[in-house]
């Protein structure tokens, strides 16, 4: 009985560590230090699809830079307390350096501090910091890989103007409000619409990056307006849901997306959406990456009053 009770103790004990072994995969969203990972990249929510076009193109890299990477990604867009929590654990398993796109401007600042003040390198990916409230607090990144957002909006906007030859009133459906990507696309498109005479912005509200916001903000966009002819949307997410509004008013409105994911770009070659404007999720992630590898090998100084730069990726207009 008692060499019974023994045997069941020893193998629990190993099922438990087979468990523990299994829980540390690398370049999943997991909360362990491979301990042969340098570096960690903290996203958005991967069931977006621009995010987890992100975390592949990071893969990828990691594979021809012959290093090992851990990812990680908030839960929801609103999970600011938990993305903090993410970077904390991260700060506390010793990564040389690590990747951030904060969930707003601000709530990654203070673990962004606590990183530094531990000599670890922070590199901001696609979605800006609030750069002046994190060098008021002491904290510093080492530069900022996006896409040039106003010039993303301006790209959605020119072409809607392009297709409405008669022009007409148009409409924007913007990201949540304070987010800087959001925020810049929304100034392209609103810029370039202002600058044409014939077309006429009627309408822009947040609707949260989230599908069935957009529709319902959509289709009361074309209830107040019933003359209108285009909806530019600062991410497909949006635009697909904006679209779903559309023909359930039963009307030929043009609806353009920002950000070029995968059910965005097969709902243009059906000639449902109009078109997207495609960002290199992958490319911003890859280009991340290299920058923090770049950055540990050269043993660069952290300096709090450096004006981190700026590294674009381009963007391209996708239609049928």
């Amino acid at each position: 009985m008692k060499k019974t009770r023994i045997l069941s103790i020893i193998l629990a004990a190993v099922m438990v560590f087979a468990l523990v072994l299994t829980g540390c995969s690398t370049g999943g969203n997991t909360d362990k230090n491979t301990g042969s990972a340098d570096y960690a990249v903290i996203l958005k929510p991967l069931s977006n699809d621009f995010w987890a076009k992100m975390k592949a193109g990071i893969e990828e890299e990691a594979k021809k830079q012959g290093v090992t990477v851990d990812i990680f990604a908030a839960t929801t867009e609103e999970d600011t307390e938990g993305q903090l929590k993410i970077l904390e654990n991260c700060i506390n398993k010793g990564y040389k350096a690590i990747g951030v796109a904060p969930l707003s401007p601000t709530n990654l600042i203070n673990g962004i501090v606590e990183a530094n003040k531990k000599g670890i390198y922070v590199m901001n990916i696609d979605e800006k910091i609030d750069m002046d409230t994190l060098k008021a607090a002491g904290g510093s990144v080492i530069a900022f890989a996006t896409t040039d957002n106003e010039k993303v909006g301006e790209k959605g906007a020119q072409y809607i103007i392009e297709k409405l030859a008669n022009g007409g009133e148009v409409a924007i459906i913007e990201g949540k409000a304070g987010n800087a990507s959001g925020e810049s696309r929304k100034t392209g498109a609103t810029n370039a619409f202002n600058a044409n005479s014939k077309v006429k912005l009627v309408a822009s509200q947040p609707a949260d990056w989230d599908r069935q916001k957009a529709l319902d903000t959509a289709a009361s966009m074309l209830q107040s307006n019933p003359n209108l002819k285009a909806i530019y949307c600062c991410n497909d997410t949006m635009a697909l849901g904006a679209l779903q509004a559309v023909k359930n008013a039963g009307k030929d409105v043009i609806v353009v997306g920002t950000d070029g994911a995968e059910e965005a770009l097969q709902s243009v070659q059906a000639g449902e959406l109009s078109a997207t404007v495609a960002q290199d999720s992958a490319g911003i992630g890859a280009t991340s990456l290299k920058r923090m590898i770049e950055a540990v090998k050269n043993k660069e100084t952290i300096d709090a009053n450096a004006t981190p730069e700026t590294i674009p990726v381009d963007s391209n207009l996708v239609t049928k």
